[in-house]
């Protein structure tokens, strides 16, 4: 099924948020359920999410609601992880080697397949069954690979030029934890983790 670019990208961005509630009741056991325990689960109410879900067709019954294994699976396959996207991670510092080292991408739908890093203190370690590869290896990797996701974890000043070499080589989506506005082409879709930006959000809310 394709998604239409008329569906607005807020209800792109909840799709794995349901996603991730049906996997939970998956590993609970649970056969059926409804937009309203979705609603309760999740903090939105049932009408948006029976209207998010209508975007892309008729997943389920009157009287007895979702099948929870299908629409897993259908979802799954709305977003494209009903397959395995090998993921480069460019910056082997500390985030990045705590990514490089998180059991849980490989469930759902990605597998750490490449790392790069510029600090020859670094290039040719080891990390699970991976090697830490100079810069100057990456765009021949990650042709070679055939990779179309990378997370940029870098400092600042050097993010702009790690994703200019990605974007040349055919990455089209970006995971950036560099705290920077990046600047790419049509096409290319990146998503921003800036975890003191969260913090100074939530501060706001806050009494010193």
């Amino acid at each position: 099924m394709g998604i239409s670019p008329v569906i607005p990208d807020i209800v792109i961005g909840r799709l794995p948020i349901y996603l991730r509630a049906l996997s939970r009741m998956m590993q609970e056991r649970q056969g059926y359920t409804s937009s309203q325990e979705l609603g309760e689960r999740l903090g939105i109410s049932s009408a948006q999410i029976r209207k998010d879900l209508s975007h892309f067709g008729e997943f389920g019954k009157q009287g007895t609601g979702y099948d929870v294994a299908y629409l897993h699976e259908q979802i799954k396959r709305i977003l494209k992880v009903d397959h395995e996207w090998p993921v480069a991670v460019v910056g082997v510092g500390d985030l990045g080697r705590a990514v490089a080292h998180y059991r849980g991408f490989k469930a759902r739908g990605f597998r750490v397949a490449a790392l790069f890093d510029s600090d020859p203190s670094k290039i040719g370690e080891r990390i699970n069954d991976l090697t830490i590869l100079d810069m100057d290896r990456l765009q021949d990797e990650i042709r070679r690979q055939a990779i179309k996701v990378a997370m940029v974890a870098v400092p600042a000043e050097a993010a702009q030029a790690a994703v200019n070499q990605l974007v040349q080589v055919g990455v089209r989506a970006i995971l950036n934890y560099a705290p920077i506005t990046l600047a790419v082409p049509p096409g290319v879709y990146v998503q921003y983790i800036d975890p003191v930006a969260h913090l100074q959000h939530m501060t706001y809310y806050l009494q010193p």
